[in-house]
């Protein structure tokens, strides 16, 4: 998918559907998340190195655009990408498809938070610059 240089692969699990075998729009954001975690483990040496720090990263806003049904057993390929790192914020955007076919595309903001007074903290430097390497033309 191009602009992405990463993507984690998910299939399509029959409790995620509905009576007729397909997927629950809410799966998506699950989906999302799991390749936003698979992406900091690749890239950053995983979300739990955050939370050691004390440090959160919460989820601010969401949008999703349903272009195709996924349904039961399909094999999906999550694409992700970090963008806009500014102070405390980031944004993740998603492409989801199915053999080659665009089937949804969203995007997530965050905040990183101190994880006991929940106030805003900057991004730590070491992610900025994983996050920089992670997205140069270099490393696709």
């Amino acid at each position: 998918m191009h602009g992405f240089s990463f993507a984690t692969e998910v299939r399509v699990r029959f409790a995620e559907t509905d009576a007729q075998g397909i997927a629950h729009n809410s799966n998506y954001f699950v989906w999302f998340e799991v390749a936003r975690v698979d992406y900091l483990a690749r890239h950053a040496g995983g979300y739990q190195k955050l939370r050691d720090l004390g440090i959160e990263a919460v989820v601010l806003e969401t949008h999703i655009r349903y272009l195709e049904p996924a349904r039961f057993d399909d094999r999906l390929l999550v694409h992700a990408r970090c963008l806009d790192v500014r102070g405390a914020r980031f944004r993740y955007e998603y492409a989801i498809e199915r053999a080659g076919t665009l089937i949804a595309d969203g995007w997530t903001a965050h905040a990183t938070v101190d994880a006991g007074t929940f106030r805003p903290t900057r991004v730590p430097t070491w992610l900025q610059e994983a996050i920089a390497s992670a997205e140069s033309p270099r490393s696709s």
